[in-house]
C-alpha cells in the first residue's frame, strides 16, 4: 500500500539511503534536510527543514499536508555526533547534541502527530542507536541523547495506544557513512597523559568500527519492511551480531564485567 512518508536527515547516509529505498518500494517520500537544495539527483522529494527551528519544521510539515493531505509515516533520522571527555565537558556541547538528536525529534513529532491522530492511523519510527541502550566511553553525550529517545518513545507509545498511531525505535550499530567525518570532537584540555591516551584510543576504535560498518542500504531495506507491517516491535536492533549482542550481555552480565568488556574494546585500562 502506497504511503506518504517523511524522512528527516535525508541529505546523506542512512537518511538518504532510506528515502531512496522507500521510493523504490512505491511510496511517496519527502526527504528533509537543511541542505535540501543540494539533493538534485535523488528519487525522493527534497524538502528544506531545520529540526532545530520550530518555524522551519512547521512550514515543512504544512507543505506535505497541503500537497498530500496526510503523513502516514514519520522517520526521525536527523542527528549528529559529538565526542569528548564527559569529565571536562562544557555544557554548550551537551545543548548542541540534544538540540538535534532529541529536541529535533520532539519538534517534528509534535508537528506531525496531530494529523496522524486526526486520521486515526500512522507510524513514527525514531532512529535511536545501540548507544541508546548502553553507554559508550567518550561518546557520552551521544549516548545520553539516544537514551532520551528511548524514554520519549516509550512514553509516547503509551499515550498513543488508542489512536491507531504506532511508535517504534531503530537501534543501529555502526554503518559506513559520513557520520564519522562529520563528528565534532571536543578538545582534550586536561593535563593528564593517561586519560588523554585513553581518549585518543577510544576515538580511534570507534572510527575503525565505523569504517568497516555495513552499507546504509542494509538498514534501508529493514525500514522498508517495517513500514509495511501492520504491527511493529518496540525496538529493532540493526547491525553486526558482535554489536547487537552487547544489549543481551548488558542484561545478563554483572555491571562491572560489562563495563570491563566495553573498556577493553575501546582501549581504556
Amino acid at each position: 500500500m502506497k504511503k506518504v512518508i517523511l524522512v528527516t536527515g535525508a541529505s546523506s547516509g542512512l537518511g538518504q539511503a532510506t528515502a531512496t529505498a522507500l521510493v523504490a518500494a512505491g511510496h511517496t517520500v519527502y526527504g528533509a534536510s537543511r541542505s535540501a537544495g543540494k539533493n538534485k539527483d535523488v528519487s525522493f522529494k527534497p524538502l528544506t527543514m531545520d529540526v532545530t527551528d520550530d518555524a522551519s519544521v512547521s512550514a515543512a510539515v504544512d507543505t506535505i499536508i497541503k500537497a498530500e493531505g496526510k503523513i502516514d509515516v514519520l522517520i526521525n533520522n536527523a542527528g549528529n555526533g559529538i565526542t569528548g571527555p564527559l569529565y571536562a565537558m562544557p555544557v554548550e556541547y551537551a545543548k548542541k547534541q540534544f538540540e538535534v538528536n532529541f529536541f529535533g525529534v520532539v519538534r517534528v513529532c509534535s508537528a506531525v502527530l496531530p494529523n496522524m491522530i486526526e486520521k486515526g492511523e500512522g507510524m513514527v519510527i525514531n532512529v535511536g542507536s545501540l548507544a541508546g541502550l548502553f553507554g559508550l566511553p567518550y561518546q557520552g553525550l551521544y549516548s545520553a541523547s539516544k537514551f532520551a529517545i528511548e524514554g520519549y518513545s516509550e512514553s509516547l507509545r503509551m499515550e498513543l495506544r488508542s489512536t491507531g498511531v504506532k511508535v517504534t525505535v531503530l537501534n543501529p550499530g555502526d554503518f559506513k557513512t559520513d557520520f564519522t567525518g562529520n563528528r565534532e570532537k571536543v578538545p582534550f584540555t586536561l593535563n593528564n597523559a593517561k586519560l588523554k591516551g585513553e581518549f585518543e584510543a577510544a576515538v580511534a576504535a570507534m572510527e575503525k568500527d565505523e569504517s568497516i560498518g555495513a552499507a546504509p542500504s542494509k538498514l534501508a531495506a529493514e525500514v522498508v519492511k517495517i513500514v509495511g507491517k501492520s504491527s511493529v516491535k518496540h525496538n529493532y536492533l540493526i547491525g553486526a551480531i558482535g554489536q547487537t549482542i552487547a544489549v543481551t550481555l548488558k542484561s545478563v552480565l554483572p555491571g562491572g564485567l560489562f563495563v570491563k568488556l566495553m573498556n577493553d574494546h575501546y582501549g581504556i585500562n
